[in-house]
């Protein structure tokens, strides 16, 4: 699991009922709630920032494939799971873990 931070970058995906989620769409974390819940700034296709609020984080452990919750939310970049994964292996090399 990621701790999420203000200023990190996820993928936003709008649910629409019906026809599923819509995007990727940058978002950046405004507001930390939870581990799974925050505010995002998001930049839709035009490049034009607008806030999604209470949006849940779907982190690794959680999804089971490609699904996503038929709802609002958001995934890590992978950028940021890459960088989390370097991390667990430097501090398992440094017993810190």
């Amino acid at each position: 699991m990621i701790v999420p931070t203000v200023g990190r970058v996820v993928w936003f995906y709008k649910y629409v009922p019906g026809q599923g989620h819509k995007g990727p769409l940058a978002g950046h974390v405004a507001k930390v709630h939870s581990n799974i819940c925050v505010n995002l700034m998001v930049i839709d296709e035009l490049g034009v920032p607008h806030p999604e609020t209470s949006v849940r984080l779907v982190q690794d452990d959680e999804q089971t494939g490609n699904e996503l919750p038929a709802q609002n939310c958001c995934v890590w970049i992978p950028y940021q799971i890459g960088l989390a994964k370097k991390y667990e292996q430097l501090a398992e090399q440094k017993g810190d873990k």
